[in-house]
């Protein structure tokens, strides 16, 4: 039977690792992922938990201890925010190159300077290139179930990719929601004993991990790289349907939201999407056609899923947490826009640039954006390229 509780994302993610009960986390504190190794630690020191906690002096060294551990042949997590995660950039390489499973609680806030503690998805995003799954949570719930199924993804054998998993800063993060856990031994059985096939203690087989690679071989090795980031997206399906059966919830690459007969619809992720979904309830109950859909899993991106989400939509706002500072728009626009082209016939496509550093995005935010890209189809012009929205001019 589920586990009724009331928690944070922090919390249910913390909860998620006692229940899985990892080899080693390497951590160090940023707001807002703070509270991940703080409460596993907690955990240890209670003796709830046999991971071994390694306590460093940064994050490029949280996941350098990571790196090694994972290639040592242990199960490997840690946590990270913003300047972290971009402290990590080397280190996110190095992982996702040698092929290391490990899964990383990515709690999104925006990148400095200026300095900002605040909610956006600059830093994941700026890291969207490194080799790793990144897969999106809207609440704690999400945040909770995504993180369980991000440890079978990663360490799948058609996969070997370190995986993160992303939520939004205090907006997810800090807030409590009711929700429903699953047993431990039920998370347990789901996610099983970590044994890989190649690690550097075995004593049976010699292996060199972080080598040198020649222009011969290393062009091949990304190719690798490559082939396991297209297997991940029919694990990562498969994955889903399983966890269904133990949990009732249903994940795919997206949600779609009212999409079935939609005219006008939205891409958008994380914690904005339930805005999104109240505003375009609101549209529907006054007769406009609304719809929305929630990108999930950004990498693998889900080009075919999209583009298919949106056969028969007259005109689509692209919604970005992030600038990619291109002078061309934000990466969900780009990869959206690229995922449409040539398979979606006639739509009119808007992207725009939202929520940074925390500013707030409301239900009539939403909808205002709705009545700008119904506005375009009516009167026949073009988009902007890519648009601030809710900015002080």
């Amino acid at each position: 039977m589920a586990i009724s509780e009331r928690l944070s994302g922090n919390e249910a993610v913390s909860f998620a690792i006692k229940q899985i009960n990892p080899d080693v986390v390497a951590a160090f504190p940023i707001t807002p992922s703070t509270e991940i190794p703080q409460f596993i630690s907690q955990y240890i020191a209670n003796g709830e938990m046999t991971t071994v906690y390694v306590p460093v002096e940064s994050e490029h060294s949280s996941m350098s201890a990571c790196v090694g551990a994972q290639a040592a042949g242990a199960r490997s997590m840690t946590a990270t925010s913003s300047c972290g995660l971009a402290y990590m950039f080397e280190m996110l390489y190095i992982a996702a190159s040698n092929r290391l499973p490990i899964t990383m609680a990515c709690v999104n806030r925006a990148l400095s300077g200026p300095i900002n503690i605040n909610n956006d998805h600059s830093d994941s995003m700026g890291a969207r290139d490194a080799g790793w799954i990144q897969i999106y949570a809207e609440n704690a719930q999400e945040a909770y179930d995504n993180f369980i199924q991000c440890v079978r993804i990663g360490e799948h054998k058609d996969v070997h990719l370190p995986v993160m998993a992303c939520q939004d800063g205090f907006i997810t993060s800090h807030a409590v929601e009711r929700m429903e856990l699953i047993e431990t031994d039920k998370v347990k059985a789901f996610v099983g004993e970590y044994n890989p096939e190649k690690y550097l203690l075995n004593p049976d087989e010699i292996l060199a991990v972080g080598t040198y690679d020649t222009p011969q071989y290393y062009m091949e090795h990304k190719k690798a790289q490559t082939e396991a980031m297209k297997n991940a997206r029919q694990v990562i399906k498969d994955i889903a349907k399983e966890f269904e059966t133990i949990s009732g919830r249903k994940y795919d690459m997206i949600e779609e939201y009212r999409m079935e007969d939609a005219e006008y619809a939205m891409v958008i992720i994380g914690s904005s999407a339930g805005t999104a979904k109240e505003a375009i309830d609101e549209l529907r109950t006054a007769g406009v056609k609304a719809g929305l859909i929630k990108v999930r899993v950004f990498r693998p991106f889900p080009l075919e899923e999209i583009a298919a989400a949106l056969k028969g939509v007259k005109a689509v706002a692209i919604m970005d947490k992030t600038d990619s500072f291109s002078a061309a728009g934000g990466p969900l626009g780009a990869e959206v826009k690229a995922a449409i082209y040539g398979k979606v016939d006639g739509l009119v496509a808007a992207n725009y640039i939202y929520g940074l550093g925390g500013r707030d995005v409301r239900v009539e935010h939403i909808k205002l954006v709705f009545d700008e890209i119904a506005e375009l189809v009516k009167s026949g012009k073009q988009p902007e390229t890519y648009k601030y929205l809710a900015i002080r001019e």
